[in-house]
């Protein structure tokens, strides 16, 4: 099989570099080497095409003789200020519309799309009184005054929150989260009138080997790296207590790997996560005590964008494709810090 893959020179894209040659597969890659992430962006070589996805002639060029496409490429992260607004919405949603334009005119009908667990706003929850609730947005006045759970919208009642499935409503709550989204249902319609097949891959919270770090956009497990080589103490945004899903790089190349391989439906979303709950504060102890170093400190502070609690099911994944991942917390953080930093490309 012959595979674009868009953002191929990003983090988790040379992931999945690897895992599809080494599954026999040819990979081109195209990537725009964009400088908020790349310190340098190199010349052009067999199997790498240095350009932007917005722009239509390169993607048009790209997509010759391929058969399926993965796309990576994408501004990622929460978002900084609205400044970013643009960016993301030109980056990802305009990025992804001309994609599938070129898509169309090649007649290429399989794509798997990296979306996030961002769509989804917050997770799961449940009152104990009207089961099953969506809770609005976090307020700023509660927040400020460190209520950092939501209330039951309809009582105001304490939550349990759950694992979210993938015919969750969604609700995007920061810019990032909102072209993410409308790359979904931008496939969603592409897939429609063409008669194409879609996995989009809810990617939960990624980390690895090779993972960005220094940067406005890093994830926190990074940021949590830096402050301890620094020999700082981890700063824990609210109380520490946020649940997520933490999931190693290498297994988000093997379920991306599976979905290419696959003939989905004419949309398919799968959530991408290891199964397995954490909080916050687990990943920045964890961290602290294999550096040796100080113990985080957990300081109160909040970014409005961010959600509560977010961790996935991702049964839908194992049951269709047969996939499931191999690292959990412990092994996958000794195994990013074993790893040195990534050269800068």
């Amino acid at each position: 099989m012959r595979v674009l893959l868009t953002g191929g020179a990003g983090f988790i894209g040379r992931h999945v570099h690897t895992q599809l040659v080494a599954e026999g597969h040819e990979v081109v890659v195209l990537d725009s080497f964009r400088p908020d992430v790349h310190a340098h962006k190199p010349a052009p070589r067999p199997g790498l095409i240095v350009g932007d996805v917005r722009d239509a002639e390169v993607a048009q060029s790209a997509l010759h003789g391929i058969d399926t496409v993965v796309h990576l490429a994408a501004k990622v992260g929460l978002g900084v200020d609205l400044d970013d607004l643009d960016d993301y919405v030109s980056s990802n949603s305009l990025g992804t519309a001309v994609l599938l334009r070129g898509l169309a005119h090649a007649k290429i009908r399989r794509l798997v799309y990296a979306s996030s667990m961002v769509v989804y706003g917050e997770g799961r929850y449940d009152c104990d009184v009207h089961g099953q609730v969506a809770p609005g947005p976090r307020r700023t006045e509660d927040l400020d005054a460190g209520r950092f759970e939501p209330p039951c919208p309809r009582c105001g009642a304490q939550l349990r929150p759950g694992l979210v499935e993938e015919d969750a409503v969604l609700d995007p709550r920061n810019a990032y989260a909102a072209s993410k989204l409308n790359g979904e249902h931008l496939a969603t319609s592409w897939a429609r009138e063409t008669e194409g097949h879609v996995s989009a891959l809810r990617f939960h919270n990624v980390y690895g080997p090779g993972m960005p770090r220094n940067t406005p956009y890093a994830g926190v497990a990074a940021i949590f790296r830096s402050a301890l080589e620094r020999g700082e103490a981890p700063t824990v945004f609210e109380d520490g207590r946020q649940r997520r899903d933490f999931i190693h790089v290498h297994d988000i190349a093997t379920a991306v790997s599976a979905a290419a391989g696959a003939l989905s439906e004419r949309f398919t979303a799968y959530n991408v996560g290891s199964g397995t709950i954490h909080t916050i504060g687990d990943v920045a102890a964890e961290l602290a005590r294999a550096y040796n170093g100080p113990t985080p400190v957990t300081t109160g502070q909040y970014r409005l964008g961010d959600v509560r609690h977010i961790t996935a099911n991702s049964d839908r994944l194992r049951d269709h494709l047969g996939w499931k991942p191999t690292y959990d917390l412990a092994t996958g953080l000794a195994d990013l810090l074993r790893s040195p930093d990534p050269a800068p490309a």
